[in-house]
């Protein structure tokens, strides 16, 4: 299905960008091609010819250092804070059920992720959860697009497989934009994911 390829090329994509997923630019470019997804076309053009140090470094800039750009859906609603941790035991749960093994190194709600989860493992589940978080997905992809990133190209791809964003949709992305995450450290280690499916990096 061609919802399948796309999550599983921004993925790869939306991953750190590791000397695997660099050597199969030319592969992606050309599968995304082959299925019309403009949106990853595009990020791969945009990003063609920059030397892997500085992609690694922009892809740490995008997504580590910024709050509103954050992988991890359920940031947004709950921040660092003990209610995210009830909101992660559904992707939890999710996982485990289509016998995905947990372990400590990956927070189960980070994108790519779930993309590779509804990709290849359960279209349904996946799915789900990310028609979910189409507000958060929207969100993410207003502030990719608002700060220039070319990394909104991937966001737009992956939104147009999802369904679009209603009016309680655009009623909680104003709200999440607003606020912000909420603030309250604590430890979410228990919720953590094996990155089984995508070598995650945490």
């Amino acid at each position: 299905m061609t919802d399948r390829l796309v999550w599983r090329i921004a993925a790869l994509l939306l991953d750190y960008p590791s000397e695997s997923t660099l050597q199969l630019r030319p592969q992606l470019r050309a599968a995304a091609i082959d299925i019309d997804a403009h949106g990853l076309v595009a990020f791969l053009d945009a990003t063609a010819g920059i030397p892997p140090l500085e992609l690694a470094a922009r892809y740490v800039e995008t997504f580590d250092q910024r709050r509103r750009s954050c992988l991890h859906l359920t940031y947004y609603a709950y921040g660092d804070t003990r209610k995210r941790g009830m909101a992660l035991l559904r992707f939890k749960h999710a996982f485990r059920a289509a016998g995905v093994t947990v372990g400590d190194e990956e927070l189960p709600d980070f994108l790519p992720l779930v993309l590779e989860f509804a990709a290849t493992v359960d279209y349904q589940q996946g799915r789900r959860l990310l028609g979910e978080h189409v507000p958060v997905l929207e969100l993410l992809r207003l502030s990719l697009r608002d700060s220039g990133s070319p990394y909104a190209h991937l966001l737009d791809a992956v939104c147009s497989t999802l369904p679009p964003v209603t009016t309680a949709d655009r009623r909680k992305i104003a709200e999440l934009a607003a606020a912000g995450p909420p603030e309250e450290e604590v430890g979410l280690e228990p919720f953590a994911m094996d990155p089984i499916l995508t070598g995650g990096r945490r």
